[in-house]
């Protein structure tokens, strides 16, 4: 028999396609199970190490599902466009479609080397046409819906990436793709209403079989407060401002307002004597980024604008100031200020010597953040701070002047995109018709192959006349269409919906279709897509759902998030550092299922770690073991020698080791614990090479046995197990049977092993009938030979057992 090799896996790998094994039907017996990982992003050539541990692992899930009777759905596609390939492009000379398509090539070889149950027949493209048409019908729907709009906003600018980036993309102030300071820009862009949905993502999420620490950064990027809208109005002028704050009950102790530097307000309520000294503010904040805005341990800076407002509570006259630790994007882009009861505003107060008065007592210390009962405020003195909230709203309402209300972090989802690589945003200007969406039956909106794309600031698309020019569909003049490409974001929102029925060219996917295979039942990835892809694509499900197209509410039921294999030196994987692991070469070596298996039993799956040489080495030395007994045990049944047909001893200790593994894999695989379900496959096999040692053997029940041992194989290494089910005499393939179940009475031993201590110390082992009573337990264990001897001079004082493990004498 041959020594598994490359040369196995290509060989099942041709069987698998060439009978269609894994081709999904969905009308095929079996509870439908959509197994999803997040597609790769083909700006390689190659898969990494990385990309194997997210897919190799989850389609022995998979695999181990299918034997359990489900009918597995388990596509895989590219997320292909993106600066990346743009980038690449500008620096090589290669454009990014060339590089995209090349790219994706080398990594659909490698994942059908990786013998996957991939269902190739729906794969799908972000950067074809026939998918990207549906991108941007996706986007026309929500614009009818209400729920794409265009304004001028202050926008995340990357001056590297040049481009806009969504608040989501920024990290500590980053670009979170190249790392580059980002800033800030007035910018006409298009954005998507996600904050329509910002309650049901806050309150739903607790349903899902989520991470809780992604659940948590979720709810925390969501961001809800609940509180009160205060109206103050301006002194000596018709103009009024909102404030939004969580401590209505400190509203007699407001001794200030601030706005945001970008509040519209500014510049009409700044004197004239102050006008160029906030203007120099202003420009000074634009240099700095939301998060360094923010920032608790940063110093707050300001600057007063000449202006008052009224306090409508009490009719107080407050200055306001402008400072930059307010945004315009949160909340209304205006504070109210109460230094006393605020660690923020009592340091601004401090520093610019502003009044501070205490409203809530039960501190003599400022500022007092706790709770107590209000002093200094009118008619409410006495109450509570609680109950000082809920009055004081009311008093608001009854004079017109606020009410309460509910505020998120969460902003809208900035969708534009100066850059080339992307899909075309279906939009039309006309002069006389104003913005007007391209028609459905002109869809799509195709990417042309010949621009210039080098970065400058601007859309490439605006620079390339053929594309840009076109007819108003409405009143047939000369318009020009958007020039803006879509977030990649946009892609990757909707594409779980897409695969089940990719070649559809009637629709983005037929409804009932989509309804009866969807949610994902199991979703796996990264987490570092915790406030981006796992929200947007959450937001776009509840939009589809109200239009109609779906009738669920969340995309992916239970959700993964595999851990990161490092190199070898404990660290993040990267060119630079040269400790990045092509999986090729170790395939190559060892064969596609010793890679798979080590990466399955080397490391926790959530959890990860660094890449070992020695690793590897010792999962192919594990299956160079089951081959050679395996082929030893296949050879011995071929032959029918030396065989009996009753169970004794060695069966029954063979028979506990192969139930009790059934149970312990099929517990541990459930749960995507893969390093113990292996671990218990080696003890298996120990048992295995145990009972090699049997000079007769009863082969009807050791073929039995060896079948169970290849099923339970079979989703960690599925070449290999298909070599060892062929041997073996069975019917293709070990994935159309059906997974072992385990007995429960061979896992009652008609013998225990019992270790009998003299003072805590083992002195001998004894097998006894495991139903004996605790006091033929004594007696056998008193009679032995070794305790005998151990007890000649001394005296038992005391004999403990404990049932099935241990007798404990204690003697003196």
């Amino acid at each position: 028999m041959s020594k598994y090799n490359t040369d196995i896996d290509k060989k099942w790998q041709n069987k698998w396609e060439e009978t269609g094994l894994y081709k999904f039907d969905k009308n095929k017996e079996g509870e439908k199970l959509y197994v999803l990982e997040m597609f790769s992003y083909p700006s390689g050539n190659q898969l990494h190490a990385g990309h194997w541990f997210n897919y190799g692992p989850v389609d022995s899930w998979a695999r181990f599902k299918r034997m359990r009777g489900f009918n597995v759905f388990q596509p895989m596609g590219f997320d292909a466009f993106g600066l990346p390939a743009e980038n690449f492009a500008i620096k090589t000379g290669v454009h990014p479609k060339d590089s995209t398509e090349r790219n994706i090539v080398k990594m659909e070889e490698q994942l059908k080397a990786m013998g996957a149950m991939f269902n190739w027949d729906n794969e799908l493209v972000t950067c074809d046409p026939t998918y990207y048409k549906w991108t941007q019908w996706l986007f026309l729907k929500l614009y009818e819906k209400g729920l794409a709009y265009r304004k001028k906003a202050p926008v995340n600018w990357c001056p590297s990436c040049n481009t806009v980036l969504a608040n989501e993309q920024v990290v500590d102030g980053l670009c979170e793709r190249c790392s580059t300071e980002v800033t800030k820009k007035d910018l006409t862009q298009w954005f998507l209403k996600i904050t329509d949905y910002a309650e049901e993502l806050l309150t739903k999420i607790d349903e899902l079989d989520w991470p809780e620490k992604t659940k948590a950064m979720q709810k925390h990027w969501i961001g809800k407060s609940t509180g009160a809208e205060v109206t103050f109005k301006v002194d000596n002028s018709d103009l009024d401002f909102s404030v939004f704050t969580t401590r209505p009950d400190t509203l007699f102790g407001v001794t200030y307002v601030v706005l945001a530097p970008e509040n519209e307000l500014v510049d009409t309520l700044t004197t004239e004597d102050n006008k160029e000294a906030v203007e120099n503010y202003k420009e000074e904040a634009k240099k700095q980024s939301d998060i360094e805005r923010q920032s608790i341990t940063r110093e707050k800076t300001g600057i007063f604008t000449g202006s008052y407002a009224i306090n409508p509570i009490n009719g107080r006259k407050v200055p306001i100031w402008v400072g930059d630790y307010v945004l315009n994007t949160y909340g209304t882009g205006a504070v109210m200020a109460v230094p006393a009861h605020d660690e923020r505003d009592f340091a601004f107060a401090t520093k610019y010597d502003l009044p501070i008065e205490k409203v809530i007592d039960g501190c003599e210390e400022l500022p007092h953040t706790g709770s107590g009962n209000l002093v200094n405020s009118g008619e409410f003195d006495g109450i509570t701070a609680r109950q000082g909230k809920k009055a004081i709203v009311n008093k608001l309402e009854e004079i017109k002047a606020g009410s309460s209300k509910t505020n998120y972090r969460l902003r809208d989802w900035l969708v534009s995109r100066q850059r080339y690589w992307g899909a075309p945003i279906p939009m039309i200007h006309c002069d006389k018709c104003g913005i007007v969406p391209v028609p459905e039956n002109q869809l799509p909106v195709e990417l042309p192959y010949d621009v210039e794309f080098a970065p400058d600031g601007k859309s490439p698309l605006g620079k390339c006349e053929d594309f840009l020019k076109t007819t108003c569909p409405v009143c047939g003049g000369p318009a020009h269409r958007e020039a803006d490409t879509l977030d990649t974001f946009v892609c990757s929102s909707w594409y779980y919906l897409r695969y089940p029925d990719n070649k559809n060219s009637e629709k983005a996917f037929d409804t009932d279709l989509i309804n009866e295979l969807l949610p994902v039942d199991k979703y796996v990835g990264g987490p570092e897509h915790a406030c981006m892809h796992l929200l947007y694509a959450r937001f776009i499900t509840k939009a589809l759902r109200d239009m109609g197209y779906v009738n669920f509410d969340e995309p992916f039921k239970s959700l993964t998030h595999q851990g990161l294999i490092l190199g070898p030196d404990g660290l993040k994987m990267s060119k630079s550092k040269g400790n990045t692991i092509s999986p090729d070469e170790y395939i190559s070596l060892y064969g596609a299922d010793v890679f798979r298996m080590y990466l399955m039993f080397g490391f926790g799956y959530t959890e990860g770690g660094a890449w070992s040489d020695d690793g590897i080495k010792s999962i192919g030395r594990f299956v160079d073991r089951i081959e050679r007994y395996l082929d030893g045990f296949i050879d011995e049944i071929n032959k029918g020698e030396n065989n009996k047909t009753t169970m004794d001893k060695a069966e029954k200790e063979l028979n506990f080791w192969r139930h009790s593994t059934i149970k312990a894999v099929t517990a541990d695989t459930e749960i995507l614990q893969f390093n113990t379900a292996i671990a218990r496959m080696m003890e298996f096999l120990n048992a295995l090479s145990k009972y090699s040692t049997e000079s007769v053997k009863n082969l009807s029940f050791l073929k039995e046995t060896l079948v169970d041992f290849v099923k339970l194989l079979a989703p960690f290494a599925p070449h290999f197990a298909e070599e060892k089910w062929e041997a073996l005499g069975m019917n293709f393939s070990v994935f159309n049977e059906a997974w072992p179940e385990f007995d429960k009475k061979a896992l009652v031993k008609d013998e225990v092993e019992i270790a009998i201590q003299i003072n805590g110390k083992i002195k001998a082992r004894i097998n006894v009938a495991s139903g004996l009573g605790e006091d033929e337990i004594k007696e056998a264990a008193l009679n032995t030979s070794e305790i005998v001897t151990a007890l000649e001079d001394k005296t038992v004082r005391k004999v403990i057992v404990i049932k099935g493990r241990l007798v404990n004498i204690v003697a003196n």
